[in-house]
């Protein structure tokens, strides 16, 4: 709740909570800002200096005002649709998204179905703001745990081998050959030949000459994306899905086509009818503990999908952030493909090192040198450093301990928040397993993540997780920081006033 001081009214208080959300965009783009009457009732102010609050957002061009629907968060690199200031981009420009769920053919009086030709929707909506999440990582909402949170807790990756890797590699001779010259172009040698043994052990097999290192999982992709489309190809991504993709390849100018996410992998008639429909390039999976569902590929969905991506002549990014959480048995495309059209993604930011930034890709021979002038053009090359210090961590078994640590750890966790939602009324919408659960809230997730935000916790409302931004009930929960009951009981209190 707001309270009167001497040094601010009530409405540069309330006018300043909500720059701030807007800016560190924990507010979306084109999320709407709570009605006049009820943001009266939540803070418990007088309608009047609402009114002023918002007027002085819109001065400031943080909002705009719709006739007859409400205040939006303004996006300042395109129009919001609707505005009575700005002018509706739907009449003037393509979106990039398409959805199977709304028409796929627009030959008028069609109904049949048929995938023939698209229709390419421009979104009600301003396209998820996947920075969202990202800025809460950097910009501390309070010092509770956060339920939408991607990464553990720094304390649990705490640990005294990393530090004694970092001292190993900076001795006087060994900083100056490793800080003096460029490092190798496909990254430390060392890095690669541990890399190569580490897949091997999840029978994905791949020399160090077809392992290239990046700054990160996500470099790692966006160099794919660079090097085998152009801009307008059409690509196919799970939905729900990781937001960071849709907004990449988005701003890419890339068509992407929402595949929905089963139990035991992607839609195959969805697929199937992109692929007669539109020829797509690529598909972006995650195959082990699916963010944010923590589904896993079943053998024969992941069968059916590689004869479906030889059929049509797509290749496919396998996106194994979780590895280091999951089974090494898990069922996995590169796998199965022997790296013909597919190509493994995964890092060490989620179970080792944030602040390291080191990932890497595992490609088919005949792409490799592709993939390799993207780096090269972007970074030149990776920190050899740290890759040096990775690699003897790894040689060491201090990073195979580490995440046997970790997993117990999360199933702990895991088996508390679990138990915790279930006695908040939530449902899962899907087992829960690995870092994310998927949670159905029984209301608005976009509507109730503002008002939690008044508490201090920062969650993930499920719109963020599709390509078009459409509210609903579902939201993402790290069981890492969702297993106190004092968060639970807050949600709980805010979820049954909104009903």
């Amino acid at each position: 709740m707001l309270m009167k001081t001497t040094s601010q009214s009530l409405t540069e208080q309330l006018y300043g909570r909500f720059a701030e959300r807007i800016r560190n965009r924990l507010m979306a783009p084109g999320a709407r800002l709570p009605s006049v009457r009820l943001c009266a009732q939540q803070q418990g102010v007088s309608v009047s200096t609402v009114v002023a609050a918002y007027d002085q957002l819109q001065a400031q061009g943080l909002v705009v005002a719709r006739k007859n629907s409400g205040f939006f968060v303004r996006d300042t690199a395109i129009h919001v649709p609707g505005s009575t200031a700005d002018i509706d981009i739907a009449n003037s420009a393509t979106k990039n998204i398409a959805s199977p769920l709304v028409g796929v053919n627009a030959q008028a009086g069609d109904a049949s179905g048929s995938w023939n030709t698209a229709v390419w929707m421009a979104s009600r909506h301003a396209p998820v703001d996947a920075t969202a999440l990202i800025r809460g990582m950097f910009h501390t909402v309070s010092k509770k745990p956060q339920p939408g949170m991607g990464v553990f807790p720094s304390e649990w990756l705490d640990n005294a081998f990393m530090p004694a890797a970092v001292r190993k590699f900076t001795s006087t001779q060994a900083l100056r050959s490793s800080s003096l010259q460029y490092g190798e172009p496909k990254g430390d040698i060392s890095l690669r030949r541990a890399l190569s043994q580490k897949l091997a052990g999840l029978n994905v097999h791949a020399v160090p000459e077809q392992i290239i290192t990046t700054v990160g999982a996500t470099h790692a992709l966006d160099i794919v994306s660079r090097t085998l489309l152009r801009a307008g190809d059409c690509v196919m991504v799970e939905e729900p899905g990781w937001a960071v993709e849709f907004a990449r390849l988005d701003a890419m100018g890339m068509r992407i086509l929402p595949v929905p996410r089963r139990d035991d992998g992607p839609d195959l008639e969805v697929m199937a009818k992109y692929c007669e429909a539109h020829q797509p390039k690529l598909f972006v999976s995650v195959s082990v503990f699916h963010n944010p569902t923590g589904r896993c590929l079943s053998p024969g969905s992941a069968h059916r999908l590689l004869q479906l991506a030889n059929a049509h002549n797509f290749h496919i990014v396998e996106d194994d952030t979780y590895s280091h959480l999951a089974p090494e048995h898990a069922t996995r495309l590169c796998s199965l493909d022997g790296l013909q059209r597919t190509i493994y993604v995964s890092g060490f930011a989620k179970i080792l090192a944030p602040g390291w930034r080191v990932g890497f890709m595992a490609a088919p021979a005949d792409l490799v040198e592709r993939l390799l002038d993207t780096k090269l053009l972007a970074t030149l090359t990776t920190p050899a450093l740290l890759e040096k210090a990775l690699a003897w961590c790894m040689e060491q078994g201090q990073l195979r301990r580490h995440s046997e640590r970790i997993r117990t750890r999360l199933a702990q966790a895991r088996a508390r928040s679990v138990k915790l939602a279930l006695a908040h009324g939530c449902s899962f919408e899907s087992e829960p397993a690995g870092l994310f659960g998927w949670v159905d809230t029984g209301v608005d997730t976009d509507a109730l993540a503002q008002r939690m935000l008044d508490e201090g916790y920062l969650i993930a409302p499920g719109s963020l997780f599709h390509a078009q931004r459409t509210p609903g009930t579902l939201m993402r929960i790290n069981f890492a920081t969702t297993q106190e009951a004092a968060f639970w009981k807050v949600f709980a209190r805010l979820r049954d006033a909104m009903k």
